[in-house]
C-alpha cells in the first residue's frame, strides 16, 4: 500500500491460502485486486494464459509455469504485481525429480518476472502454509527493494 502498487494472485497448490492471508489484513482492499485459483492445467491455460507447450515441456510444477502464471495474472487482473504458485502439496503427486513439497513461486512486475524454488518437508497443510509464507515473505522483500 505504501508503494501505491496493486497486487493480484494466481494460486494453484496453495488453493487460495495466500489470498486468504492477504484479505485478513484490514485495508487490503486498497491494493489487492483479487485472485484466480488455477488448480487445473485447463484453467492455467484458458484463463491465465499459460502456454500449453510450456506445461508439456516443463510440467505444471516448474519455474517456467510459475512465471507464466504470474505474467498472465498480472495482465488478467490489471495488477502492478502478481504472485503465483505451483507445487506438489502431497501426500501424492510426486514424480521422479519432483518430490512432494516442491513449490515454485512466480512474481511478475513491470521490472521483470522471476521465480523461486522451494522444497518443503511437511504434510499437505504444512506445505501449503509454507508456500504461502514464502510467497508473502518474498513479496515483502521485493517491495522493500523497490526505490
Amino acid at each position: 500500500r505504501q508503494k501505491g502498487l496493486t497486487l493480484g494472485l494466481v494460486e494453484s497448490a496453495s488453493g487460495g491460502l495466500i489470498s486468504h492471508r492477504i484479505t485478513n489484513v484490514p485495508g487490503s482492499s486498497d491494493y489487492y485486486k483479487g485472485s484466480v485459483t488455477a488448480y487445473s492445467n485447463e484453467v492455467k491455460i484458458k484463463v491465465v494464459g499459460v502456454r500449453e507447450d510450456t506445461i508439456n515441456q516443463y510440467g505444471a510444477v516448474s519455474s517456467q509455469v510459475a512465471e507464466e502464471m504470474a505474467q498472465g495474472g498480472r495482465k488478467l487482473l490489471a495488477a502492478d504485481i502478481c504472485l503465483a504458485d505451483t507445487g506438489i502439496a502431497g501426500p501424492g503427486g510426486a514424480t521422479p525429480g519432483k518430490p512432494v513439497g516442491l513449490f515454485y513461486i512466480g512474481l511478475s512486475h513491470q521490472a521483470g518476472t522471476y521465480s523461486q524454488k522451494h522444497n518443503f518437508q511437511g504434510d499437505r497443510e504444512q506445505n501449503k502454509r509454507s508456500a504461502a509464507e514464502a510467497a508473502l515473505g518474498w513479496l515483502k522483500e521485493y517491495l522493500m527493494s523497490l526505490k
